[in-house]
């Protein structure tokens, strides 16, 4: 049976969600499989990958062939690094310990540049609403001085009618006595 790692879609509309899945290479891609292996979520940013990385690394050395994109999620989980390494060990370049500390080193350095990413972009975030509240905080500034201008205008057209009245009212009082 040859055997495939894939994709299987889910989630709603124009939202996937994917289960990531060993299945035969004859089964139609949401149709059955094996065993499920992990998930895979590209709507997060950077995208969400929940593998479990033992059985992934069984079946790629067991020689699942996997698709493109699952080929690219293992590789990013570090799959084929460990399969490469585990290869050094049989063959005698190094020992076992030394193969999971270079794997751990990779994986260290990996997760420095994901945090890396989300803090650039929680920094970009938090830039990004400094400019629209100081924007608003502007707007409302305008807005409020042309409040101000107008009351003003308001209240010395009022102040100029009183004072007509009463003009109005002391011009003909002295000529009523």
């Amino acid at each position: 049976m040859a055997t495939k790692i894939r994709l299987q879609r889910g989630g709603r509309k124009s939202y996937a969600f994917y289960r990531i899945v060993i299945a035969d290479a004859r089964a139609p891609r949401d149709g059955r499989f094996t065993e499920k292996i992990g998930t895979y979520n590209p709507n997060t940013n950077p995208a969400t990958v929940d593998l479990d990385f033992d059985r992934a690394l069984y079946w790629v050395e067991t020689g699942a062939q996997p698709t493109a994109t699952a080929h690219n999620i293992l590789k990013g989980e570090g799959v084929y690094l460990m399969k490469h390494l585990r290869g050094g060990v049989k063959k005698g370049a190094f020992d076992e310990a030394t193969a999971q500390k270079k794997f751990d080193a990779w994986k260290a350095d990996k997760q420095k540049g994901l945090d890396t990413v989300r803090e650039n972009e929680a920094k970009a975030k938090a830039e990004a609403a400094a400019k629209e509240l100081e924007a608003e905080k502007k707007l409302n500034e305008a807005i409020a001085q042309k409040v101000a201008e107008k009351k003003a205008a308001e209240a010395a057209a009022k102040a100029e009618a009183e004072a007509a009245a009463n003009a109005e009212t002391t011009e003909e009082a002295p000529a009523e006595a």
